[in-house]
């Protein structure tokens, strides 16, 4: 597609001490594209995503949504975070509220719906990731992937334009990372721009449009999964995918 990216990452850098997280990060998001990022647990994945939506400050380097600039927006920070849904590792559900009002909250909150106007929104959310008959439990009545599934209607209901995945499916059994995979792909096949996390290499290959491997900070190599298997490019790549077999 043409145009401004959804997504620019411009030599993005984050070190702790002496320990550089991550080393000049650079990409381009286009509207709908779904890219993923594997690599070996502790080399900047997660990190990545979150000096994106800035819940981590970069040391140095620049983010641009839609072509506006977003590590130097100060007070408007949020409202950019309101375009990029954020999906965790450990879903970060209020206990206390249903799988509906953990969903409506921000409605409520940070868009200032009336209630009727967010229940609404929320049970669309809820339905269009299987919880609708689910939306009057709590978290601990609920299963991990129905839980995984809640937080992302939760993300939804901002009417993100990208949404990023940060391992969503590494706490869960097989069977439930299924399901919650199974939402992953409606969504992009909807159209959602997607960045995610994950070691599921069969999803990852089967979902991406493009996939990048991470190490030690860094992105060694990338491209589309179609050529994996046999170009001389993607020779590490290929390494690191048959060290993770999928359940």
């Amino acid at each position: 597609m043409s145009g401004v990216p959804v997504l620019c990452v411009e030599n993005l850098s984050k070190q702790y001490g002496d320990l550089k997280v991550l080393k000049n990060i650079s990409f381009k998001v286009k509207k709908g594209d779904k890219m993923v990022f594997i690599g070996p647990s502790g080399t900047g994945k997660s990190t990545l995503l979150r000096c994106i939506n800035q819940l981590t400050k970069p040391d140095a380097g620049n983010v641009y949504l839609n072509g506006e600039e977003i590590v130097h927006s100060g007070h408007k920070i949020n409202e950019y975070r309101q375009k990029m849904g954020m999906v965790f590792q450990n879903f970060n559900l209020f206990d206390h509220l249903t799988a509906v009002r953990n969903v409506e909250l921000a409605l409520l909150k940070v868009k200032k719906m009336d209630k009727a106007e967010a229940r609404k929104k929320a049970m669309f959310e809820l339905e269009r990731v299987g919880m609708a008959d689910r939306a009057d439990y709590y978290p601990a009545q609920l299963s991990g992937g129905q839980a995984q599934r809640v937080s992302i209607a939760r993300a939804l209901a901002m009417d993100p334009e990208i949404m990023l995945f940060d391992e969503p499916t590494s706490a869960l059994d097989p069977e439930l990372k299924r399901e919650v995979m199974e939402v992953m792909r409606k969504l992009a096949e909807q159209g959602m721009t997607c960045i995610v996390v994950t070691h599921e290499m069969k999803f990852a290959t089967s979902f991406a449009s493009e996939i990048f491997l991470m190490e030690k900070g860094e992105v060694i190599e990338h491209g589309v999964p179609a050529d994996i298997p046999t170009s001389p490019d993607f020779k590490r790549m290929r390494e690191f995918m048959g060290a993770y077999t999928e359940e």
